[in-house]
C-alpha cells in the first residue's frame, strides 16, 4: 500500500480568507524592513553617495586598483565626467531612489525568508528537504550577483558608454538619473540572475527538470540568456557580453548540479524499493 504524501500542516488547513490574512502580514512586516531600512539609507547621504554611487567614477574604485595592481597592459581609469540635473527636484527624487533600491538589495534575506516562511507549510515533505538552506543560498547567491554587477560590469558599462563619441560636436553630459538608473541595470538584476542554480537545483529535486531536458534545450537557452542580457543591461556590447558570459557559466554549472541531484534520487529511489 502506498502512503500518500501531505504538507506536513494538513492538520491544521486554513481556508482562503485565512492564506491571504497570512500572506497580507508577511507583505506587512516585509514592507515595514523596506521602509525602515530606506530611512537609515536615507539619513547617510554622503556616506552613500560618495562612497557606493560615485565611487565607479574614482581612481580610488576597488576594481580599477584590482587591474591596475596586475599589470600595466590590464589597467585602466574611469573616464572624467560631470553629472547635470535638469529638473528642479531630480537631485531629492534621486537620493529616494537610491534609498528604496539599496534598501532592496540589504534587506534582501529578510524579504526572502517572509517569502519562503509564507510558502513553506504547503510543501510536501521531499520539497522541503529539497529547499533546505534556501534562504541561505538564495541569499549568497544575490549578494553575489549584485557584486559581481556593481564591481565588473558597471565600471567596464562606465567606461565604454561615457568614451563611446559619434563626433566631437556631440559631448557627453549625463544626469543624474541616468548614472542611477543604468548603475540600477546593471546590478539588481544580476543578482536575480545568479539565483539560476538554487532554482535548478529545487526543480531537480523534485523531478521537474532533468540534466536531459537542460542539455536538449542549451541552444534555446542560449538565445534565452542573450536576449535577456540585451533587455537587462545598457544597450552596449561589453555589458551584454559581461553579463551573458556569467549566466551561461551558471547554466552549465546548473547542469552539473542537476546531474548530481538525478543521482542522488536514483539512490534514493533503489534504497525505498529495497527497503
Amino acid at each position: 500500500m502506498t502512503k500518500e504524501i501531505v504538507p506536513e500542516t494538513a492538520e491544521k488547513e486554513m481556508s482562503f480568507l485565512e492564506h491571504l490574512e497570512e500572506l497580507r502580514w508577511h507583505i506587512i512586516r516585509s514592507l515595514i524592513a523596506l521602509f525602515v531600512a530606506a530611512i537609515v539609507i536615507f539619513s547617510l547621504k554622503n556616506f552613500v553617495f560618495e562612497n557606493i554611487i560615485f565611487a565607479p567614477k574614482h581612481d580610488s574604485f576597488a576594481t580599477y586598483q584590482f587591474f591596475c595592481g596586475i599589470s600595466d597592459a590590464t589597467c585602466f581609469k574611469p573616464k572624467k565626467f560631470d553629472l547635470i540635473t535638469r529638473d528642479i527636484g531630480e537631485q531629492f527624487f534621486s537620493h529616494i531612489k537610491v534609498s528604496l533600491w539599496l534598501a532592496l538589495i540589504f534587506m534582501f534575506p529578510y524579504v526572502f525568508y517572509e517569502f519562503w516562511k509564507f510558502i513553506e507549510p504547503g510543501l510536501y515533505k521531499n520539497e522541503k528537504k529539497a529547499a533546505g538552506g534556501m534562504v541561505l543560498s538564495c541569499t549568497t547567491l544575490f549578494f553575489l550577483g549584485v557584486s559581481f554587477g556593481y564591481f565588473v560590469i558597471v565600471p567596464f558599462a562606465l567606461n565604454f558608454l561615457i568614451g563611446y563619441s559619434v563626433g566631437a560636436d556631440a559631448i557627453s553630459s549625463p544626469t543624474l538619473t541616468s548614472y542611477i538608473s543604468y548603475m540600477t541595470l546593471c546590478s539588481i538584476p544580476t543578482g536575480f540572475l545568479f539565483q539560476m542554480p538554487v532554482l535548478v537545483y529545487f526543480l531537480s529535486r523534485i523531478g521537474f527538470i532533468t540534466p536531459g531536458i537542460m542539455r536538449k534545450f542549451r541552444k534555446h537557452a542560449i538565445v534565452v540568456i542573450v536576449i535577456l542580457a540585451a533587455v537587462i543591461t545598457p544597450p552596449d556590447v561589453i555589458s551584454q557580453f559581461l553579463i551573458g558570459i556569467p549566466v551561461l557559466l551558471l547554466y552549465e554549472m546548473s547542469i552539473l548540479i542537476s546531474a548530481r541531484v538525478e543521482k542522488r534520487r536514483a539512490k534514493e529511489l533503489e534504497s525505498e524499493q529495497l527497503s
